[in-house]
């Protein structure tokens, strides 16, 4: 009775204080964000403690890319229906459980699993959008967004920085055992203070539709992460592109007729929606891989002509100016909306990511270069990836943020395997006679991540500017009831 009284006590505090839901949601996303690249710089380490190959050690990598592709749109769906708060226990709890059993891990075998329950923590991030929009005032729903997508953004890049750090003194197993405790302490304190959204989708699960949309994630996501070992003309990686493609048809078509969709495809059709996920493809091309390839390239042998021979920590430290400028940006988007709007400022940070990679390119025969690049693509990241958040929260419905904020996610993670693919290719495809990539392939990499960032550019462009109208949106099937909401139109 006491604990109940005092949980009302709590709920009613966070719902007149926003900011301790705020800083709740942002340790989360934080803690689950860092282990997007927590394990890239020292997968290395970790086959060598546990006796195993290179090829097999990077299933650390991908099975957590597939689980947390599958989840964050299928948990934030269920969040909308069934409650955000009590999902956002489940994703939190998965992410404690997943870095116990990594820390504890005797083989890679076992840390593979630990992977696959950590990536269902991914609906962290949908439902902390879709928590903010059903809880905070409206005039400050997108400074919040805005603010938690930097912490994300941010997030992913100190993963490259402290990795380094971490292992040397402590070892490789406490980049679990960190996190573990963190999210620990961020699941009690989100019990205590994190309210229950009011809006709810109701409904029920779509099990074909979501069997389908895990078929299809996976089908894609697999060859486009083990292409450079399998063969990109292997009859495997063709046959499952195959297969992907019938999957994605089949789903579509599911989706469209189904009265309970995973994804409402009427939703996806709406042009905020389908013009800022185009952008969010191409933005996590580049974005991914520069997160995968800069460290490597500074960290290359100075014998080669260009690299520095930097340690781990040392490369890591190169990226410090990027993290610096990313949190400045992304924190000031909402705050410069009336000003600059979320389309601009997707149009002006996809420019900045351009002009970074094109520094790149020309740029990079010494360590303050580089960390004046990596500056330069922070300022473009952080500020392309909180306008792009925001136009996906203020582009549907309260009811569907989760599930559509979840779908942006993983086109970014597309993107970000697309783009990671395309450039393990090309800077593996020629290397000297010790098997280090020639520089002339890391420059041809950094001129196609130019090129993603330059199209995303282009397709900022067709993002709808926003003007207030008002619309009746049914849910998909359903005559009613029917929703008033703010959204995207063309203007003139």
């Amino acid at each position: 009775m006491v604990l109940r009284v005092r949980k009302d006590i709590m709920s009613s505090l966070s719902r007149t204080r926003p900011g301790i839901t705020f800083a709740v949601l942002a340790a989360a996303a934080a803690s689950f964000s860092l282990l997007q690249s927590l394990l890239n710089p020292v997968l290395p380490t970790i086959q060598h403690d546990l006796g195993t190959t290179q090829s097999a050690v990077t299933w650390v990598i991908t099975a957590w890319l597939l689980s947390a592709a599958i989840a964050t749109p299928l948990l934030g769906r269920v969040g909308d229906m069934v409650g955000k708060r009590r999902t956002f226990l489940i994703a939190l709890s998965a992410i404690v459980l997943g870095n116990l059993i990594a820390a504890l891990a005797p083989s890679l075998g076992v840390l593979i699993v630990a992977r696959l329950i950590q990536g269902l923590g991914g609906a962290i991030f949908p439902l902390a959008f879709g928590i903010v929009r059903d809880v905070f005032p409206a005039r400050r729903v997108s400074s919040a967004v805005g603010a938690i997508s930097a912490i994300i953004a941010v997030g992913g890049g100190l993963g490259v920085v402290l990795a380094g750090p971490i292992v040397g003194a402590l070892g490789w197993r406490w980049l679990f055992w960190i996190p573990m405790i963190v999210t620990a302490i961020v699941g009690v304190l989100a019990f205590v203070f994190v309210p229950e959204s009011a809006s709810r989708s109701g409904g029920r699960i779509n099990w074909l539709g979501g069997i389908l949309l895990a078929g299809w994630l996976v089908a894609l996501l697999l060859p486009l992460s083990e292409a450079h070992e399998w063969g990109w003309g292997s009859p495997l990686v063709i046959g499952l592109f195959a297969l992907a493609a019938i999957l994605i048809a089949l789903w579509i078509f599911v989706e469209y007729r189904s009265s309970n969709p995973v994804i409402d495809m009427r939703m996806m059709r709406l042009p905020a929606i389908w013009t800022t996920n185009l952008v969010a493809l191409l933005f996590g091309a580049g974005m991914f891989a520069t997160y995968a390839f800069l460290p490597q390239f500074t960290q290359t042998p100075a014998s080669t002509g260009y690299g520095f021979g930097a340690t781990v920590t040392e490369s890591g430290l190169l990226l410090l100016p990027m993290l610096v400028t990313m949190a400045i940006t992304g924190f000031v988007s909402g705050p410069i909306a009336p000003v600059l709007s979320f389309k601009s400022q997707l149009a002006f940070g996809s420019a900045a990511i351009a002009v970074a990679a094109t520094l790149f390119v020309f740029l990079h025969s010494a360590p303050w270069q580089v960390a004046v690049a990596s500056g330069v693509f922070g300022l473009g990241l952080g500020l392309a990836y909180s306008a792009m958040s925001s136009l996906i929260v203020q582009g549907v419905p309260a009811h569907q943020t989760g599930a559509a904020s979840g779908m942006s996610v993983n086109i970014r993670t597309i993107g970000g395997a697309i783009g990671t693919a395309v450039v393990s290719a090309i800077v593996t495809s020629h290397t000297d006679a010790l098997g280090l990539p020639l520089e002339s392939s890391y420059t041809t990499a950094f001129t196609v991540l130019a090129v993603f960032s330059l199209a995303a550019f282009v397709a900022a462009f067709l993002v709808p500017s926003v003007r207030r109208s008002r619309v009746r949106l049914e849910p998909a099937g359903v005559a009613e009831p029917t929703t008033e909401l703010r959204v995207p139109a063309e203007v003139g």
